[in-house]
C-alpha cells in the first residue's frame, strides 16, 4: 500500500537547523509493532503515524515513537504531524484551530501566522527530585551538584526532569558522559543576560535504547513544561524565546507564550523539507 510521507522540520529559524520528523500518513491499517519496526529503521528522534480521530472531538489521531518506545505526548512530533495534516487539506481550518488526539488526551494547536503552537498539556508529574536523584544527574551531566540553582520534575509525557543552571553560557558548557546504564530524560536551563534576543538556553539529554547518552536538537515537550515551571516559579515572565540545539549546530527557536486564563502555547516555524510516497 502506497503511503504519504513528509520529513519535516520544527522549531528551525531556517531549513535544516531545527529537528527532524518523519510523518506517515493513512496508517490506520497499522499496528503498534508495525510503527515500532518502522521508526527503529527510520531512526529519527521520533516518527509519528497520522490515523483517523476516535471521536468527533479531534480532527486527527496520532501515534508517536522513538526507535525504542511509543510516547504519550511529544512536542516537535505534535507540531510537526499537525503541519503534514494542515497539508493534506482543501481548505484551513478557522480560527478554533486544530485539536489532535494522542496518548495523552486531546491537544490544541493554533495557528500564529506562518508558525503553529500547541497549547501545553498538564504535567503527569511535577514537584522537587529526590537528592539521590540529583546526585546522580551530576554525574551524568559530568557537573557539580553545586550548581544546580533549582530542580523540579517536569514530566508531560517524556519523563522530563528540569534543571536549571546559573546561566546560558554554563548550559552550553555541559559534556555529560557517552553511556548511562539506566534510562533518564534531563533538560538543563540557563538564562542568557538582559538584552538577549533569547531569554533562555536550552538543551536536553536522554538515554536511548543501547545505553548511549544522546541530546535532542530541539524538544517541544521540555519547553512546554520548563515554560510551566519557570512562569509559576516567577523565573521568566512571557512572551519569551528559547533558543536550543547551539551545541548541534542548529539554531532552534522556541516561542513561549501565555493566554489569560494561564494556558502557556509553545511555538515555531514548521515547514516540508522532503516529501513523497512510501510502499509497505
Amino acid at each position: 500500500m502506497k503511503r504519504r510521507f513528509q520529513l519535516v522540520d520544527v522549531f528551525g529559524d531556517r531549513p535544516f537547523s531545527g529537528n527532524p520528523l518523519a510523518v506517515v500518513s493513512d496508517a490506520d491499517d497499522l499496528d503498534g509493532e508495525r510503527m515500532q519496526q518502522i521508526a527503529r529503521w527510520i531512526n529519527l528522534s521520533e516518527t509519528t503515524f497520522l490515523c483517523s480521530p476516535s471521536g468527533r472531538n479531534a480532527d486527527y489521531r496520532v501515534r508517536i515513537f522513538t526507535p525504542a518506545r511509543e510516547l504519550p505526548f511529544a512536542g516537535h512530533p505534535t507540531l510537526g504531524t499537525c503541519h503534514a495534516w494542515l497539508t493534506a487539506q482543501s481548505s484551513l481550518p478557522g480560527a478554533s484551530g486544530v485539536t489532535q488526539e494522542c496518548g495523552a488526551g486531546l491537544i490544541r494547536i493554533r495557528r500564529i501566522d506562518s508558525n503553529l503552537a500547541f497549547a501545553a498539556p498538564p504535567l503527569i508529574r511535577s514537584g522537587p527530585v529526590d537528592e539521590s536523584k540529583l546526585e546522580e544527574i551530576a554525574r551524568i551531566l559530568g557537573i557539580q551538584r553545586t550548581q544546580m540553582v533549582d530542580a523540579q520534575w517536569a514530566d508531560n509525557g517524556p519523563g522530563w526532569i528540569a534543571v536549571l543552571l546559573a546561566s546560558a553560557e554554563a548550559v552550553l558548557a555541559v559534556e555529560p558522559v557517552r553511556h548511562w546504564p539506566t534510562q533518564f530524560d534531563v533538560g538543563l536551563v540557563g538564562q542568557y543576560a538582559s538584552g538577549s534576543p533569547e531569554a533562555f538556553e536550552i538543551r536536553a539529554f536522554f538515554t536511548d535504547h543501547q545505553g548511549v547518552v544522546r541530546e535532542d536538537p530541539v524538544t517541544g515537550s521540555l519547553n512546554a513544561s520548563v515554560a510551566q515551571w519557570l512562569l509559576a516559579a516567577g523565573r521568566a515572565r512571557a512572551p519569551y524565546i528559547a533558543s536550543q540545539g547551539t551545541r548541534l549546530g542548529r539554531s532552534g527557536r522556541i516561542t513561549i507564550d501565555q493566554d489569560a486564563p494561564g494556558t502557556v502555547w509553545v511555538g515555531g516555524r514548521v515547514a516540508t523539507l522532503f516529501s513523497g510516497t512510501c510502499d509497505f
